[in-house]
């Protein structure tokens, strides 16, 4: 797995009725973009956190230049 600061990274229910889960990467404290990483929640809260196989590394990718953000 590896992000970036500024990716978001996708936690997929582990039962039935869960919601899955989204939080922004703050930091990366791994190398290369290895886990740990350090996120912020929907409702502000922060974890570091080294997510298993349920998890989804979401990139966001900067605008090209001349379009709109």
């Amino acid at each position: 797995m590896e992000a970036h600061t500024g990716d978001r990274l996708l936690m997929h229910g582990r039962t039935v009725g869960q919601h899955d889960r989204v939080a922004e990467i703050i930091e990366v404290l791994g190398d290369g973009g290895a886990p740990p990483y350090r996120l912020r929640f929907e409702d502000g809260r922060e974890h570091l956190m080294s997510p298993g196989p349920d998890s989804v590394v979401q990139h966001m990718e900067p605008p090209k230049d001349g379009q709109p953000q």
